[in-house]
């Protein structure tokens, strides 16, 4: 899952996105709202978490904007503006659900976790793979009833295999979907997110395996 954030206060910015990628999801994070809408313009993003008061644009205005261009991505909408019509603007404007600062970091993710369970993008609750379940919600992998201990890199590896299962995941999709904007990952940090969650597999086992097909990607395979 990859959300959009944009928000103009450096110190919170930075401090919510870590708080969002701790809860195992990628972040791209942006100060200014032209820059945020030009970025949800290019990435399909799950969730964009807005702040109204941007210093080049509102956030209403963005809002409107995303809704003009009929962009179903939900909105959760983040600001110091605490007062009912303020509220009932964004609302109307087209946010999903609002959360007024100072807010709990518990709160926030899991009114995050309840806007991506009602997401278009999310089509379902979990995926499911054979004995594999990966909910959507960001609750933990199941392999029947043993845990996948995860980390958020590897979850996101196992999540593109797992929509693509019998399929080649091409390796740069993989390094695409590693790197937040502007920020392209080497080839490497795939290999090694691939080395470790097939040690996570196998330790359960899961009964699956990830196959490298050279030059091209890799493959969820089923162990005979």
């Amino acid at each position: 899952m990859r959300i959009l954030l944009i928000e103009d206060n450096a110190r919170l910015r930075d401090l919510t996105g870590q708080t969002l990628r701790d809860a195992g999801w990628l972040v791209d994070a942006f100060e200014m709202g032209e820059d945020g809408y030009e970025a949800l313009r290019q990435v399909p993003y799950d969730i964009v978490i807005l702040d109204l008061g941007l210093p080049d644009i509102d956030g209403l205005d963005v809002l409107r904007r995303i809704r003009k261009q009929r962009m179903q991505v939900p909105v959760l909408v983040l600001t110091a503006r605490g007062a009912v019509d303020e509220r009932i603007d964004g609302l109307d404007a087209g946010a999903d659900d609002y959360l007024a600062k100072p807010f709990n970091n518990g709160e926030l993710i899991a009114r995050t976790r309840a806007l991506l369970r009602r997401s278009p993008q999310a089509v379902m609750p979990e995926l499911v793979v054979g004995n594999l379940v990966l909910p959507l919600s960001g609750e933990p992998v199941r392999c029947g009833d043993e845990i996948l201990d995860l980390a958020p890199r590897e979850r996101g590896l196992l999540e593109m295999l797992m929509r693509q299962a019998d399929q080649v995941v091409p390796k740069r999709k993989i390094e695409h979907s590693f790197s937040e904007f502007g920020d392209e990952r080497s080839a490497n940090a795939v290999e090694l997110s691939v080395s470790r969650l097939r040690k996570r597999l196998e330790a359960v086992p899961t009964g699956f395996d990830i196959e490298t097909i050279r030059g091209v990607g890799y493959l969820l395979r089923t162990i005979a």
